[in-house]
């Protein structure tokens, strides 16, 4: 559910990104830009909605929820060029690729790092 969620808004915003941007600014940094805004918009869902935690400092569990999702960002900073300049793959898809590949690995490490109950960082 946190997942998909996190792929979608992801997308839209990279998606837009791209829309307004055009050529005139790298897909890499429009990557990185809607990897941060999403990262920020979630993370309320993911620890209310998907974990229910609670009690647990809200900064110490964004800076594991950050430092998990910065994995991510390296996978596609690392995989979109790839598909994008070698094998010659769309941006968006390049990235709906890397994006199919990431959340069951991503729900294991939330469940068992990020959110974790009485977990220290």
């Amino acid at each position: 559910m946190g997942s998909a969620m996190t792929a979608a808004v992801h997308c839209a915003l990279l998606g837009l990104g791209l829309l307004a941007a055009g050529d005139s600014v790298p897909y890499l940094f429009l990557v990185v830009v809607s990897h941060c805004v999403t990262v920020a918009i979630v993370y309320p869902w993911y620890r209310l909605v998907v974990f229910r935690v609670s009690g647990d400092s809200w900064l110490r569990g964004y800076t594991r929820f950050y430092a998990v999702g910065l994995s991510f960002l390296g996978t596609s900073a690392v995989g979109i060029p790839i598909l994008v300049e070698f094998a010659g793959v769309p941006i968006m898809v390049a990235q709906g690729v890397v994006i199919v590949l990431s959340p069951p690995l991503s729900y294991l490490v939330h469940r068992t790092w990020t959110f974790r109950h009485g977990g220290r960082l």
